[in-house]
């Protein structure tokens, strides 16, 4: 386990001097995210300018809503980058050379691209989150921190999970991807809000088929000390993000299935 996470971090830093090679590239890449992942929440704030609260919630709260997912996001988009364009390889037939190498196929699809670039709505969602964090009203505690950390890190799971399981799909086409492009980059913009501003039967698709309230909006609950409208207990609220753990794992079965079931491109 070790050796392999040694051989990634390899991987990622040859990726990364690679595209530092063009630093004013990078730069402007970078803050090219900034500004487009910025735009969505200039949105959110012209529409509290304009109403105050929306459904009882105030501004900042949702601000955590949206920091946290974007940074979950941005973290999952960035190391997760190879399964996202792990269609190339099938298509090209690279992924029968990584069959044949004496290493798990996940860690090589891994790190086969690691996007820096992404650091752009990574830091953007941090700057969010953090002042959110200042302008919540709560008193922080261990306990609290904690929470917020590891939910952070199971969106990151969950995420990546998505991208597992939208890699593993080329295996048997790689023309439905778009599928799983509306749960991604849908579920990043929907949960940017709590679920309950939500339309009740779209609220339930985040919480019993792409569980990312699990990692947003249960456990902010929780954080905020504000009672659940949709009933759920509030033990549920602390245990949440294990999800993420569970929701990794299956997504690594489904890849593992895929893979055995792989035929090769026939080129």
């Amino acid at each position: 386990m070790i050796n392999s996470v040694s051989l990634y971090l390899k991987f990622a830093g040859i990726s990364i001097r690679s595209q530092m090679q063009y630093r004013a590239s990078f730069i402007m890449l970078m803050m090219g995210n900034f500004i487009v992942t910025g735009i969505e929440f200039i949105t959110i704030v012209v529409l509290f300018s304009r109403f105050g609260s929306v459904q009882g919630w105030q501004m900042a709260e949702v601000a955590m809503f949206y920091g946290l997912i974007n940074v979950s996001f941005a973290l999952s988009e960035a190391f997760g980058r190879g399964f996202d364009i792990f269609a190339q390889q099938v298509i090209s037939g690279e992924f029968d050379r990584v069959l044949l190498r004496p290493r798990a196929t996940e860690l090589q699809v891994l790190a086969h691209d690691f996007q820096l670039m992404r650091a752009g709505r990574l830091l953007q969602g941090l700057v969010i989150l953090i002042w959110a964090s200042g302008n919540i009203g709560v008193e922080w505690d261990i306990a609290r921190i904690a929470l917020l950390t590891f939910s952070v890190l199971s969106g990151v799971m969950i995420f990546t999970g998505l991208l597992i399981m939208q890699a593993a799909m080329c295996f048997w086409s790689t023309q439905s991807l778009e599928i799983m492009n509306s749960f991604t980059y849908g579920g990043v913009f929907a949960t940017q809000w709590p679920l309950p501003t939500l339309n009740r039967w779209f609220a339930r698709i985040f919480i019993f088929v792409i569980p990312l309230a699990f990692v947003n909006y249960f456990p902010l609950l929780a954080v905020l000390g504000k009672p659940d409208a949709l009933g759920f207990p509030v033990w549920l609220q602390w245990v949440s993000p294990l999800v993420g753990v569970l929701f990794l794992t299956i997504s690594l079965l489904i890849w593992r299935f895929g893979v055995r079931h792989y035929r090769s491109t026939g080129s």
